[in-house]
């Protein structure tokens, strides 16, 4: 499957979305988000995914995923199904394996959202000076 043929959800964060702690998010960009925070909120794909991003090489091949946990090999791999699906990482198949790797642009876009402006204070640093007035 390539990369085109992914719906990348990462993408519409990028393209539609402030900073959250800049501006509210609207229905349709909260959405988005949320679709690769539900692809995160599962304890084995945030492992996947952190050992899929720390890999030396940036790539790895789900015979070496498979057996750092207790799952079937087709659970692993519907579990990487649904991080490809949120755009978090891509793979290719060689042979008989598949080789995966994290699609950096979309981590970027998640942690754009998730930060405020350089110098900005803290968001409770700003309710407290506001409430002091």
């Amino acid at each position: 499957m390539s990369k085109q043929e992914l719906p990348v959800v990462g993408q519409d964060v990028a393209e539609c979305c402030p900073a959250l702690l800049t501006a509210p998010l609207d229905e349709e960009q909260a959405e988005a988000v949320a679709k690769v925070f539900k692809a995160l909120g599962d304890p084995v794909r945030l492992r996947l995914l952190s050992m899929i991003a720390s890999r030396s090489g940036g790539e790895v091949c789900v015979c070496d995923l498979t057996p750092a946990f207790d799952l079937s090999q087709p659970t692993i791999s519907h579990h990487l199904k649904l991080l490809r699906q949120a755009g978090l990482i891509d793979c290719e198949r060689r042979g008989t394996w598949v080789y995966y790797w994290l699609l950096p642009e979309a981590t970027d876009r998640l942690a754009r959202v998730l930060t405020r402006p350089a110098g900005a204070p803290p968001a409770d640093t700003a309710d407290t000076a506001a409430t002091a007035r």
